[in-house]
């Protein structure tokens, strides 16, 4: 039997409390989500990233760019883009200069219920945030995610 190194089993559990932060965060999120706006987290997810595309040429993600943007497989994202057509809060066409690309543009429908479900998904974060930083295991974590949105404040001068 060879001994386990240190360093390893101490980066395995934190990486287990990291997938544990993000399980607890994600289901909190979409259980707010579902039951006020009937949306998961990925469906909230891509009308947020599809809402931040800007118009102009280059200004609209493709369907890869998109997978890439919500952390699914292309197959995945296609399933979530058709279901959001099928509810008209997006559409999808194809590239004026490139026939082979297909875009996705979020509808007016879309960017209204985003902009409903936008405080409750930050208050759900909020809330999700207050309860792991109760666990001791998950409160250093917490505190990074936190550090990460904190505006940067000036240099102070030496």
């Amino acid at each position: 039997m060879t001994a386990t190194d240190p360093a390893l089993t101490a980066l395995a559990n934190g990486w287990g409390a990291l997938s544990l932060l993000h399980s607890k965060i994600e289901a909190h999120i979409e259980r707010a989500l579902q039951s006020r706006h009937d949306l998961s987290v990925r469906e909230y997810s891509l009308l947020d990233v599809l809402s931040r595309q800007h118009d102009g040429e280059g200004g609209h993600l493709q369907m890869k760019q998109v997978a890439d943007a919500v952390m699914l497989s292309q197959s995945a994202t296609t399933r979530l883009v058709t279901r959001l057509e099928d509810r008209r809060l997006l559409s999808r066409y194809l590239c004026p200069t490139d026939r082979r690309g297909i875009y996705t543009d979020v509808s007016e429908a879309g960017l209204e219920l985003l902009a409903a479900a936008r405080p409750t998904n930050d208050a759900a974060l909020r809330e999700a945030l207050d309860e792991a930083a109760g666990h001791r295991e998950l409160a250093s974590l917490v505190a990074a995610v936190e550090a990460v949105a904190a505006p940067s404040a000036p240099a102070q001068a030496r």
